[in-house]
């Protein structure tokens, strides 16, 4: 098995060159294809692809298996930042430490960057050849649900309408299960799938990847308050300037650190009732979070 640095820098690589690959065969040269290009390459973790990956491979499968779902998600990922950054929206001027998408074109070139991707992904895994017809058609659907009207969209929308107002911490972790959670819940749940994981296994591992996301979300809040700006290539404290409920805020530093570190210990008890403890998986977890970017 390997270590984690280095299945993340093969496997970040990898995507990498598949998503330019995907995007110039796919597009017309020109301001849109370039827009499209500018945030998908801008440097991201490339966290839920490698998520994914890992997946696959802590089952003992080949994790090139699922490249090319890997590549849809990472698109759909980045469409949803571009839109978040948008001014109707977050109204973000850096995302990776450049200038967002509408900054660096104007807004009608993101949205439609955005949108240029959404759909990209999906023809992407239609025209995958290391997929069957049948996986297919069970990665879209599960796709198309986690990010839509009931999935990130949802959460989306319910953390727009939860600005200027304090909430309970049972709907911030509501918003979160969707805006956040929903598409780490899938590169786990499609990775497992895709490596024919039996439905005990797939059961630990959404209890796993539900966890996961909470805990995601939990650092992203914490390095709100305590990142440093430069290295997560965006102003901190942008929470706080939007109004919105956060764990800290809720929950105090510590025990959002104490609540990040219970549902860490989830995950990784999940990982150990399927069988796939000790794995680059169970280091990813770990990795997350201690992130600080």
């Amino acid at each position: 098995m390997e270590s984690l640095m280095p299945f993340l820098d093969k496997y970040k690589r990898l995507v990498n060159s598949e998503l330019e690959r995907h995007i110039r065969v796919n597009t017309n040269e020109g301001r849109l294809q370039n827009a499209m290009l500018y945030s998908i390459l801008a440097g991201g973790k490339r966290l839920r692809p490698i998520l994914l990956m890992a997946t696959i491979e802590a089952f003992q499968k080949d994790a090139r298996k699922g490249v090319s779902v890997a590549c849809a998600l990472e698109m759909i990922h980045t469409y949803s930042l571009i839109h978040d950054d948008l001014p109707a929206m977050d109204n973000d001027d850096l995302r990776r430490g450049q200038p967002t998408n509408h900054k660096k074109f104007d807004e009608a070139t993101a949205i439609l960057a955005g949108d240029a991707l959404l759909t990209l992904s999906f023809q992407v895994i239609s025209n995958a050849e290391e997929l069957t017809s049948e996986e297919k058609v069970f990665i879209i659907s599960k796709l198309s649900a986690a990010s839509g009207p009931k999935g990130m969209v949802d959460g989306q929308m319910k953390d727009m309408n939860s600005e200027n107002q304090t909430i309970p911490l049972e709907e911030l972790e509501n918003i979160h299960k969707h805006k956040t959670g929903d598409l780490l819940k899938f590169a786990v749940l499609s990775g497992a799938y895709l490596a024919h994981a039996n439905e005990h296994e797939m059961s630990e591992m959404t209890t796993m990847a539900e966890a996961l996301g909470l805990l995601f979300q939990i650092q992203d809040d914490i390095l709100d308050v305590i990142g440093d700006a430069e290295a997560i290539g965006k102003p901190t404290g942008s929470d706080e300037g939007n109004y919105k409920s956060t764990y800290p805020q809720l929950l105090g530093l510590e025990g959002a650190i104490n609540q990040r570190d219970h549902y860490g210990q989830i995950a990784q008890n999940s990982l150990h009732q399927a069988g796939v403890n000790g794995t680059v998986l169970s280091e990813l977890i770990n990795y997350l979070s201690q992130r600080d970017r």
